[in-house]
């Protein structure tokens, strides 16, 4: 009789060890979660990263692409183009 009392403690022993203890279930789902965080973070920057990359790639190439960056970011303006200013 004792046999089996010791033996269902440590067997919920086991369990708890199992669901609450270091590396156990309830921190193996907390530890997935942010992984799948950090992968959807990961993919955002690739993203990012490949538009970068093919801006780089058109300010080395394109003078179109410059001077658009230039009269949009700038406030550049070529010669012949008439410059309206709007007193507020």
């Amino acid at each position: 009789m004792k046999f089996g009392r010791y033996f269902i403690v440590v067997i919920l022993c086991m369990g708890l060890l199992i669901l609450f203890g270091e590396r156990g279930l309830i921190d193996y789902m907390s530890l997935k979660g942010k992984r799948d965080a950090l992968r959807g973070e990961s993919a955002r920057i690739e993203q990012e990263n490949d538009i970068l990359r093919k801006k780089i790639v058109l300010l080395r190439s394109d003078a179109r692409y410059i001077e658009k960056i230039a009269r949009d970011e700038l406030g550049m303006v070529k010669k012949g183009d008439i410059v309206y200013r709007f007193v507020e």
